[in-house]
């Protein structure tokens, strides 16, 4: 289809059926035509009729009408297959470019049931289900990603063929979907430059569990697990143990200190080093153009670090 004519189908589109969460299918939203095989039965009946009033027959002129009427009753029911159907977008969860964002929908079927019906984008695996009679069923799809920031979808096709598949009976809905991209991730060793703080020259160590240090003087509020009972019974005074832990260090990661041949390079690279520091439970903050974030670890400080990333600089 030319550019312009794309722009005014689309602008009638968007009239016709605007984005909206939710999607109850009418006459409004649902298009129909023959199917190429509907197309060859329109072809066989021209024929049979030509033929029936040429020699008379009437046997001929029966299988044309009964052929012409199942053509026309399925054309109802194609377009019953899809109307009164209820398509609500269920959410989705943020994904990492290159990868399938899964988008869940919530199906319901208040009046009659709904055959073979098949949802699908242009450049998308598409998914059949079969909905009962004042069914509800909630079913995946997945979209694939190139590029980091909001993803759009874009219309989704659900059409049908059943039940003798001579007619498309198809509705483009935008079920307003918006849905977050990570930047691809790639995985490099950390740097020097966010290995700690700066001037950090030797692990400095805290109190913890892990290395008994020695002892001190008992202090009101010790632990009574840590007393050294042994020394209390030898009449040499309570104590309590110490045990020290090597002390975490913060890691900064700076987006001007970030190697990458572009922007979108050096993104994944900090986007690799987040998921690196995460799992490896280290707490670390970053610095993206203006953005500036705290220390920190954890789901929230993560996904807040990998939005900043996602966005930054409109979301390319």
């Amino acid at each position: 289809m030319p550019q312009r004519a794309r722009s005014l189908f689309d602008k009638w589109l968007t009239r016709r059926i605007p984005p909206a969460p939710m999607v109850t299918l009418s006459h409004r939203q649902i298009f129909i035509v023959p199917t190429r095989a509907g197309l060859a039965l329109l072809l066989l009946l021209l024929i049979l009729l030509i033929g029936a009033i040429n020699y008379q027959n009437s046997l001929v002129y029966g299988v044309t009408f009964l052929l012409g009427s199942l053509f026309w009753v399925s054309l109802h029911h194609t377009y019953r297959n899809l109307a009164s159907l209820e398509v609500h977008a269920a959410g989705s969860i943020p994904v990492f470019a290159g990868e399938m964002v899964p988008l869940e929908l919530n199906l319901l079927a208040p009046r009659h049931e709904h055959q073979a019906l098949v949802f699908s984008w242009p450049d998308a695996q598409s998914r059949q289900i079969d909905l009962g009679r004042n069914g509800e069923s909630r079913i995946t799809l997945y979209h694939p990603t190139q590029k980091r920031g909001w993803l759009r979808p874009g219309r989704l096709r659900i059409e049908t063929r059943y039940p003798l598949g001579w007619f498309v009976a198809w509705s483009l809905v935008d079920l307003d979907w918006q849905v977050l991209v990570y930047p691809r991730v790639i995985s490099l060793p950390l740097p020097s430059f966010v290995q700690g703080g700066e001037g950090e020259t030797e692990q400095q160590m805290v109190e913890g569990s892990d290395d008994f240090q020695g002892l001190r003087d008992y202090q009101p509020g010790d632990s009574r697990k840590r007393l050294d009972w042994r020394a209390y019974s030898r009449g040499q005074g309570l104590h309590s143990k110490v045990f020290a832990e090597p002390m975490r260090s913060t890691h900064w990661l700076d987006l001007t200190q970030t190697p990458g041949a572009d922007m979108e390079q050096r993104l994944s690279h900090l986007t690799g080093w987040v998921m690196q520091l995460e799992l490896a439970g280290q707490p670390y903050g970053m610095q993206v153009g203006e953005t500036r974030i705290a220390p920190g670890s954890g789901d929230q400080h993560r996904d807040r670090c990998l939005r900043t990333l996602a966005l930054f600089g409109g979301g390319q």
